[in-house]
């Protein structure tokens, strides 16, 4: 992992002049740089660069081993939480049988009683690109199988040599 924003502390923080917060405590106000790390070195706390761009620059005196674990510990609790949407991908063709139809749909209203998105995708091949539109109806015959327990995300759309239908669980 690249880390893009390299934390600047202690000594290498190089201005003569510096706006210093304790944390959690009062603000200081300008002070040198030099009072700053004395203030916190007698405290036993880092010194870290918190806005660089600003006149005079912000530093900020606090535990930064503490700061970065409940960082970390906030990223993973939010990862924790979030919720992982699963597509499952049925592959169709313009001259599929009825039977064959039915016995995709039938895996597809598994995926979406699971609570999985279904992608249904057409593939055209060769001369069936002369009428695109075969796709579409193939498609078409297939949504009123999952209507009653699925939601059309997005309509029949037609992307290079495919024809693609997304179909969301309902709520």
């Amino acid at each position: 992992m690249i880390k893009k924003d390299r934390v600047i502390m202690n000594d290498d923080i190089r201005v003569p002049e510096v706006r210093c917060n304790i944390d959690g405590a009062e603000s200081l106000g300008v002070v040198s740089i030099d009072e700053a790390r004395e203030k916190a070195n007698e405290m036993g706390l880092d010194l870290v660069l918190i806005a660089p761009d600003a006149k005079p620059p912000v530093v900020k005196i606090m535990d930064y081993g503490k700061f970065k674990y409940q960082e970390e510990k906030k990223q993973k609790e939010q990862r924790k939480n979030q919720v992982k949407i699963d597509v499952k991908e049925i592959k169709l063709s313009v001259k599929i049988a009825d039977n064959d139809i039915k016995y995709k749909v039938k895996h597809a209203r598994e995926f979406l009683e699971q609570g999985k998105h279904v992608k249904f995708r057409v593939f055209l091949r060769g001369r069936e690109m002369a009428n695109p539109q075969a796709g579409k109806e193939v498609l078409l015959r297939v949504w009123p199988m999952v209507e009653d327990i699925g939601v059309m995300e997005k309509e029949p759309k037609f992307e290079g040599r495919y024809y693609n239908m997304y179909v969301v669980p309902q709520k």
